[in-house]
Formats: structure tokens, sequence, C-alpha cells
């Protein structure tokens, strides 16, 4: 079965036999690879919205998984059941990422791994996140139609984590290859033509964005 780029890379970082819960599941096409591929021993895919699972339960019927994936109504951690032991979400902003944790704790210190791709704000859920009981395991970035994103995998565990470490990642920070440069170089161009545009009375909101060019100079120099 295809699937995009950005879900394959998901996929990848999902360890293998856990049971899992897919937060916001769209078509469900990430579910019925991770069980074609057998790589957990049960899936929930829940959505907050009714037409996605619609959408969602037709694919499975089609795949003639019905038995295998099971079909959640409900937001975030409301739908969650005794014997998830992780969680995935992609493709929700990382603020809304870290308030579905943050406002469900009974819930997340249950879990061991947690998979997420934010389009945004990674920073804050990572420092969330390992600040919380978990560690990074494992990060990935990947180019889907012309936009990257990161994809990184949580699990149980304690660390200590730099500013640099928050920012680019400790584990891409272990392999700086051509997309990690091009990646942050994008975050450079962006920043900079934010500080250009900036009026200024926004005097400290233009010095974190010089710190944070200043940073990504000194790491992909």
């Amino acid at each position: 079965m295809k699937i995009s780029n950005r879900l394959k890379t998901v996929a990848d970082l999902v360890p293998k036999k856990v049971i899992a819960l897919d937060v916001g599941c769209d078509h469900a096409l990430l579910d019925i690879y991770l069980v074609k591929e057998k790589k957990v021993a049960k899936i929930y895919a829940s959505d907050v919205n009714e037409k996605p699972l619609e959408n969602a339960k037709e694919n499975i019927k089609r795949e003639k998984l019905d038995k295998k994936i099971e079909l959640l109504l409900g937001n975030g951690l409301d739908v969650y059941k005794d014997d998830i032991d992780t969680v995935i979400i992609s493709g929700m902003g990382g603020l809304t990422i870290k308030g579905i944790f943050r406002n469900n704790m009974n819930i997340t210190k249950k879990l061991k791994y947690i998979i997420i791709s934010p389009n945004n704000y990674q920073r804050d859920i990572k420092e969330f996140l390992t600040k919380n009981g978990f560690i990074i395991s494992a990060e990935k970035l990947v180019e889907d139609k012309k936009i990257m994103y990161q994809v990184i995998r949580f699990e149980r565990g304690k660390a200590k984590y730099s500013k640099s470490d928050y920012f680019f990642g400790p584990v891409l920070r272990q392999n700086k290859d051509d997309l990690f440069k091009k990646y942050y170089l994008k975050e450079k161009l962006s920043r900079e033509i934010l500080l250009n545009i900036l009026p200024k009375n926004y005097r400290l909101k233009k010095i974190k964005l010089k710190k944070e060019i200043k940073l990504i100079d000194n790491e992909i120099k």
C-alpha cells in the first residue's frame, strides 16, 4: 500500500507489537499501513469529526481490515483505552499536540511511546514531554511535496538536553546530512525575512531571532 513520505516516516518510527492510538487518523491510511506491515499488535484510529471517520471506515472496509482497526469518535485522548501503550499524532500544530498531552497527564504518564510529527512548535512539545518523563529516542526529517517535516519518537526515560538539543533535535544533531542542512537553512531564511519586516518596537523578538540565526550558523557551518 502506498502512503505519503511523511506517513511512511512516522510508521518507520513505530516500535513493533505496540498497541497504538492514532489521534486524528483522517483517512486511516497510516493505520492500514501499520496493520499490513504487521508493526502493531492492535491499533485504534480516532478523529474528532465524523466525516474523516466515514472515509476511514470505507478505506478499512476496502482493505478488509474491519476486525483489525477499531474506529473511535472523540477528541484527543478522551478515547483512550486501558490497553493502549503508544500514541501517534501527525499533522497537527505543536501547541495543539502539547495541549492534548498536558490536559491528560494521567494518561500521558501511562504511555510507553509517543510518536509525533508536528506542523510547528516542535521545540515546545520536545521540552514539555522530556520534562515529563520521556526521552527522545528517534528523530527523522522527511521531505514530502516540497515541504519538510520533523518526526519524533519519545519513550519512557530521563535525559538532560541543551537548548541546542531542543532547537535542532538531539538525534538529528548526530547526523547532519544534506536534509538537515537544507531544513535549517530554510529555518534561518524565514527568521531573516521576519527580522527585516518586524517594526522597530519588537526589540525583544528581534534579539531572539538574531540569537537563533547565530545558533543555526554555528550548527551547520
